[in-house]
């Protein structure tokens, strides 16, 4: 039995493979659903604060560091 490559390896290799990446998506999915936090009464959630407005841009530089030569 030569089940060191995917070409070499035999139908049970490929199908442990096939159903440990099934498991794997299925245990991805199941997490992704049960950590979804969604309220489920219909209620939907409303930002209150002020719009922010962006000001002029404006370019800033410091050299405090010494020279050395």
């Amino acid at each position: 039995m030569n089940n060191t490559t995917m070409f070499a390896a035999d139908r049970t290799t490929h199908l442990k493979i096939v159903a440990l990446s099934l498991l794997a998506s299925i245990a991805v999915i199941a997490t992704a659903m049960m950590a979804h936090t969604a309220a489920s009464d219909g209620v939907r959630v409303r930002a209150e604060a002020p719009a922010v407005k962006v000001g002029r841009p404006y370019l800033t530089s410091r050299a405090d560091t010494a020279v050395i030569r």
